[in-house]
């Protein structure tokens, strides 16, 4: 089965007591029994969910996995990757990540002595000497937020699997369409379902997709355990975005490519992070594991001054000034002050997160009017 029609198809079946061809929302909290436990595979809905379970399910399949689960956000899904830990676990993460993920790393799970350890990974190798007979999980994301770095998924894996360690991928800003990180042989895919994979601003979910049985056993109990699970009303809502996310994903790509290369020319820009650039670093290696380079880009003025950044982000227009990414609207960001504030200034700095950064989530509006609008925003500097 094809990606565009995995998204429409795959794991979801026409209601069998109705024949609804939507998956209905089953808005209930618990299920009658017949007998104790002689029920129909339904007991209560933190564990189990029909709108649910067909969402897990069409989610594994675009990931081409085997278990699907959803959690209540991007951060529940990362928060039962790390309970797989033990008090005294060592954690290699890329240093250049979104800034939830560094917040819940440090703020939160350093307090229960898990120990993390923030490298470059954009030359694999690097991560090798960082490991000890501690280490039991590598965190890895490709594209990275918001410096836009590549990791060559098949390098850490083979590190990964050398050490026994376990590795996993958040593939918010790539998405399913773009690359499949269990089929490089990453043990687990996350993603901040609320972005590209819903694609509509309106919902807030996580996910984790991975192949193994015992794995997801463990991430099953975690997840009905904590209970970070959404309700069926925003399962249903990203049923129906992932039916359009193939394209979705071509125009955001599309779209991606033309306001880069408009930035790259611009006199007034300075740099610009797009791993789409035969010279962006690891270029090769986006090539080889996306099969496109998104609509997610970073760029600096000359001069670097803040002063310009803030003007640009207050008179853009199409580009609306807001959280997130990864919706049909295109959106701006200041990831020092938004979603990277959590990190210390010096820790940004050493990765080229400067205050003067802008991240543009490329929507998927008409071209020419976004580029008309960042050509009116870049005229007031």
């Amino acid at each position: 089965m094809k990606f565009g029609t995995k998204v429409i198809h795959a794991g979801i079946k026409p209601d069998p007591s109705t024949g609804a061809i939507m998956t209905p929302i089953f808005q209930t909290s618990t299920y009658v029994q017949k007998s104790p436990g002689d029920h129909q595979g339904y007991e209560y809905s933190r564990t189990h969910n029909p709108t649910r379970t067909v969402l897990q399910d069409n989610l594994a399949a675009l990931e081409n996995g085997k278990h699907g689960l959803c959690f209540s956000s991007g951060m529940g899904a990362i928060d039962a990757v790390i309970k797989l830990l033990n008090p005294g676990d060592e954690v290699i993460s890329t240093n250049d990540l979104y800034g939830g993920s560094y917040r819940i790393f440090t703020k939160i799970f350093e307090r229960y002595g898990i120990k993390f350890h923030f490298i470059s990974m954009e030359e694999a190798v690097s991560i090798e000497k960082y490991i000890t007979e501690k280490t039991e999980l590598i965190w890895v994301e490709t594209p990275t937020n918001p410096m836009m770095n590549i990791i060559d998924i098949e390098a850490v894996v083979k590190i990964a699997q050398k050490h026994k360690v376990l590795l996993a991928v958040d593939n918010t800003f790539a998405t399913p369409y773009l690359q499949n990180p269990l089929d490089m042989g990453a043990d687990i895919v996350m993603h901040s379902v609320t972005k590209y994979i819903s694609g509509h601003s309106d919902v807030v979910m996580g996910a984790l997709v991975v192949k193994d049985d015992d794995l997801a056993e463990q991430l099953r109990f975690i997840q009905n355990s904590c209970g970070a699970t959404p309700g069926p009303q925003d399962c249903f809502l990203v049923l129906r975005g992932i039916k359009t996310l193939h394209l979705r994903m071509e125009r955001h790509c599309q779209n991606g490519k033309t306001i880069a290369a408009y930035l790259k020319n611009h006199p007034k820009v300075e740099k610009v992070y797009w791993p789409g650039f035969e010279d962006h670093p690891n270029h090769d290696v986006a090539r080889r594991q996306m099969r496109a380079f998104g609509g997610m880009i970073s760029f600096t003025t000359v001069g670097n001054r803040i002063e310009d950044t803030k003007t640009i982000l207050e008179n853009l227009h199409y580009f609306t000034l807001a959280e997130s990414l990864g919706g049909v609207e295109s959106l701006c960001g200041h990831p020092a002050s938004m979603t990277h504030a959590s990190i210390p200034v010096e820790e940004r700095e050493k990765v080229g997160l400067v205050d003067s950064l802008i991240r543009l989530s490329v929507g998927i509006e008409d071209a020419e009017d976004l580029k008309n609008d960042i050509a009116a925003a870049l005229s007031k500097i």
